[in-house]
């Protein structure tokens, strides 16, 4: 492997990404600095550590931040069951970003 680009787990945090922000365009105005700003800073941090922490040095640290980015993950599954509770989305719409 030459990059974390090649890390199977980067390219699905990759992919999450982009299907979070799909979602996160049809929150209301109202939710773009509260809602929104949360859901979509977390789930960029996720390729983020991913990609952060193949770049250390030790196995230990890879260890670590590939946790920091699973806490992520299980952050952005609450928002989104948070967007259906209220109405800004559907369970259907919110099912591949939430697995």
């Amino acid at each position: 492997m030459q990059s974390y680009r090649d890390l199977i787990v980067w390219q699905k945090a990759m992919d999450l990404v982009e299907e979070v922000y799909k979602l996160a365009k049809h929150l209301p105005k109202g939710e773009l600095y509260v809602l929104s700003d949360q859901l979509l800073r977390a789930v960029v941090s996720i390729p983020s550590k991913i990609a952060e922490g193949y770049g250390r040095n030790s196995t230990k640290e890879y260890a670590r931040y590939l946790n920091i980015a699973r806490g992520s993950k299980h952050e952005v599954e609450p928002q989104l069951l948070i967007c259906t509770r209220l109405n800004f989305m559907k369970d259907s719409e919110i099912q591949g970003a939430s697995a």
